[in-house]
């Protein structure tokens, strides 16, 4: 089981040498403080904060609160986001409450909850 690896991140996620990774075969509970990206294809059960982005993988499943700038879902993730921007890809699905100024579905991605609007005043 690796926890950190870069290699079985797909060609069309960037990262950068500022980028935590969870490779599939990890699970982790806790809480993850970040000042970097985030791309997580294993189990997260906790929650997350993140001055940058997260991205979740198409094997990534997030349980928890996620406040993050931006977040990229393609795995699963069920609890509470908090983000300027979020992006529900077409193999991903968000089952819990959405709070971002920008909220994007692609095209079978799921949503199941609610959705707040942020206004940028309150940012």
């Amino acid at each position: 089981m690796a926890i950190f690896n870069n290699s079985d991140v797909p060609d069309n996620i960037s990262t950068d040498s500022n980028t935590t990774i969870i490779t599939t075969g990890a699970k982790i509970k806790g809480e993850l403080e970040l000042s970097c990206n985030l791309y997580i294809d294993g189990i997260l059960e906790g929650n997350i904060n993140s001055t940058k982005e997260v991205n979740v993988g198409k094997n990534g499943h997030i349980k928890g609160e996620i406040v993050t700038e931006r977040l990229v879902v393609q795995g699963f993730v069920e609890g509470t986001i908090d983000a300027q921007r979020v992006e529900i890809k077409a193999a991903g699905h968000v089952s819990g409450e959405i709070k971002s100024s920008e909220l994007v579905i692609e095209a079978k991605g799921i949503f199941e909850g609610n959705s707040i609007i942020k206004n940028d005043a309150t940012i």
